[in-house]
């Protein structure tokens, strides 16, 4: 398996070697000892998630509060998405930055998302699978969004599907802006991510 970190630090695209033959295909995107060599600690799943969605749904950007936070490994299966990490960290050196690659059920590709890092994606096409292996079980309270839509952020939809085509859910058309989730100190810390990461390396050094 290939492994390289995206433009947002804290995020990796994994790409699994694939086996085509008669039947269809084999490929194995998710293997512990690769991801804990390339990340540097374990992957701890408490929930997996799977999400159904026809062409032109856009969901995100969601992130969780730090601590406790909420790392995700993201794959689809089956259709094809547009996915997107956005660093919210109040104070990184890549503030504001986004990054984008497209999953799909050909390559089985997967991304790592660390705690505090925005997450959306848009479907490319109908019936587009994906799954979330997610380090904590979903916690209301703890979760939060930023507009997808936020111009300031200029995620690259328009490229992908028509504005009149997108479809979002009512609390993701309402989510605030970037700037406007800063301003009510919704957003997590870049300080208290690394301390997050500094206790996850340290937890995977111990005997």
């Amino acid at each position: 398996m290939e492994a390289r970190e995206l433009d947002v630090p804290g995020a990796w695209l994994f790409s699994p070697p694939v086996f085509p033959d008669a039947r269809g295909a084999f490929a194995a995107p998710y293997r512990a000892e690769v991801f804990a060599d390339v990340v540097g600690h374990p992957l701890h799943v408490a929930q997996a998630n799977t999400s159904v969605s026809r062409r032109g749904v856009l969901r995100g950007v969601h992130f969780a509060d730090v601590p406790p936070g909420q790392a995700k490994y993201v794959q689809c299966s089956a259709g094809a998405v547009l996915d997107v990490v956005v660093d919210v960290r109040v104070g990184s050196p890549t503030y504001g930055a986004w990054d984008a690659v497209r999953l799909d059920g050909d390559s089985l590709q997967a991304v790592y998302l660390a705690e505090g890092l925005g997450h959306a994606f848009l479907a490319l096409a109908d019936g587009s699978v994906t799954t979330y292996l997610c380090s904590r079980e979903y916690a209301p309270a703890t979760e939060h969004g930023v507009s997808p839509l936020d111009p300031a952020l200029g995620l690259p939809w328009a490229r992908w599907c028509a504005a009149g085509d997108l479809v979002l859910s009512d609390k993701d058309a309402a989510a605030p802006t970037l700037a406007q989730a800063r301003a009510t100190g919704t957003l997590p810390t870049w300080e208290a991510c690394r301390a997050r990461r500094e206790e996850l390396l340290a937890g995977s050094a111990r005997p």
